[in-house]
């Protein structure tokens, strides 16, 4: 055993460059697909003659599949093997692309976006971990680095290439171009990914499995349906059946040994400001990243292709910003980070709110790098914060918890602002026609105007958090490592 374990220390990186090539390209598929969505909504809003409401079910749906099956992820690696899984869900994921670009309608386009992210959902959870088992000893960080290329990187593409495909082809070749990426990453797997053992495993939560899913669309559902009537049968059946399901899933989930998601963790006041405050900076974060390229299209005739380009600072700054805020926080810790970040963030959205009509494209560097910088300066001081202030036996749990809970609330945050922004939109001009007129800036003016509000939230409960202490227990064997999602 020693001498297995000194060997595979003595490995070089490049012995494990095959694999990781499988897992990257995995990755970097479903990453760029999530963030190349966003500019093609307008587009998708005119071809199928639908409204904002239900074409951001394209977003969301996908949003709420991944997060119904993220926590799924271990439990299914270890029953039938981390190799089998991650292939399976990139293939999954690939037919979903393929079904996505044939769709004839936005119902079967939803619906198929659904089925692209049961598949994307457990890619990402399940290459970090088969990253870490691949790596030597002594390596872990580096090769775990490279792992954080399609990461940072597909978010920043995403856009541009999403907008260059629309442009010069048309909204099908978001999902045609995965079709050779998506065979080309399993053909790789199958030859260069290890097997690993299979493991025992617990009973599956098969009611909070049914319950969590079903509570979180429902009351997403709802939230939509609210734009048009908070009376109406839509809005309150959406929210009656999510509420009851929510509360069903939360007494299954604290009444069981083995829950699907760990929600007795949030008995640490630490834990759950961390979370609160992880929670805000969604909202703000990929609320303003499905905002923008409206803005942009809608209200001022941006192309796709420009539109995704001007939303290369935000991505750009997060990337400069996020090591220096890993760096800050070993010394300083969270708390003047995560303050600091949001207080960016809600400047940025402030500046956002004066922007008008007659904007120059330039008006949006500032606030666009701004936002960047602060998510960046507070998400990996969040997500280390939220991992120590667990309780050490349910740190092993607090990876798809916090990963599954992200996706929620992302779909959550959609569902608000648009409503909230197709409320403006009847303010602003009682008459409006989907197909014909363009939505007034004032309009998304008094939504961000909203984020003002979430990201101040955001530093008033920052300021509420503190250092963990060291925890018995908690020495890390045996853990998992903590997972940073990126929103898709």
């Amino acid at each position: 055993m020693a001498s297995a374990t000194q060997s595979k220390a003595d490995q070089p990186i490049t012995a494990i460059l095959a694999p990781l090539l499988a897992i990257i390209v995995g990755m970097f598929m479903v990453i760029l697909d999530g963030t190349a969505m966003n500019v093609a909504l307008p587009g998708l809003v005119m071809d199928f003659e639908s409204s904002l409401s239900t074409v951001q079910w394209t977003v969301m749906g996908y949003a709420l599949a991944q997060a119904a099956v993220i926590p799924l992820a271990g439990w299914l690696s270890d029953r039938f093997g981390a190799k089998n899984i991650f292939l399976i869900s990139v293939f999954l994921f690939t037919v979903g692309s393929g079904l996505c670009a044939l769709a004839g309608s936005i119902e079967q386009l939803i619906a198929y976006r659904i089925i692209q992210g049961i598949g994307g959902g457990m890619v990402a959870p399940i290459a970090m971990a088969f990253t870490y088992r691949l790596a030597p000893p002594g390596k872990v960080g580096a090769v775990m680095g490279m792992i954080g290329i399609p990461m940072l990187l597909a978010p920043a593409l995403g856009p541009i290439v999403g907008g260059w495909l629309i442009e010069d082809a048309s909204w099908h070749w978001i999902f045609l171009i995965n079709l050779p990426i998506g065979v080309i990453a399993v053909l790789i797997g199958l030859k260069t990914l290890p097997a690993i053992d299979r493991q025992q495993v617990p009973t599956l939560d098969f009611l909070g499995m049914v319950f969590g899913p079903l509570a979180f669309a429902a009351l997403a559902y709802g939230l939509s349906e609210g734009g048009t009537s908070w009376t109406s049968a839509k809005t309150l059946t959406g929210i009656i059946v999510g509420g009851v399901s929510l509360i069903i899933f939360i007494i299954v989930e604290l009444n069981r040994k083995q829950p699907l998601l760990e929600l007795r963790v949030f008995r640490s006041g630490n834990f759950t400001k961390g979370i609160i405050v992880q929670w805000v900076s969604q909202v703000a974060l990929f609320g303003t990243m499905f905002l923008i390229p409206l803005l942009l299209q809608q209200s001022h005739g941006y192309g796709a292709l420009k539109t995704g380009v001007l939303m290369l600072p935000m991505a750009i700054a997060s990337t400069i910003f996020m090591p220096l805020g890993g760096k800050l926080f070993d010394k300083i810790g969270a708390r003047p980070l995560v303050v600091a970040g949001m207080l960016m963030v809600s400047i940025a959205a402030f500046l956002l709110t004066g922007i008008d009509a007659d904007a120059s494209q330039y008006e949006y560097i500032l606030p666009l790098g701004m936002l960047g910088a602060g998510m960046g300066l507070s998400m990996m001081p969040l997500n280390t914060h939220i991992i120590q202030a667990s309780p050490a036996h349910l740190v092993g749990r607090v990876t798809s918890l916090t990963a599954a809970l992200q996706q929620v609330v992302t779909s959550f945050a959609i569902a608000i602002l648009t409503t909230i922004l197709m409320n403006k939109v009847g303010d602003y001009n009682p008459q409006y026609n989907p197909m014909t007129d363009p939505i007034p800036v004032d309009a998304f003016s008094d939504t961000f105007a909203i984020l003002i509000w979430v990201g101040a939230a955001g530093v008033l409960i920052g300021f509420l958090l503190s250092r963990p202490k060291p925890q018995e227990g908690a020495t890390g064997e045996g853990v998992e490592k903590p997972v940073m999602m990126v929103n898709h």
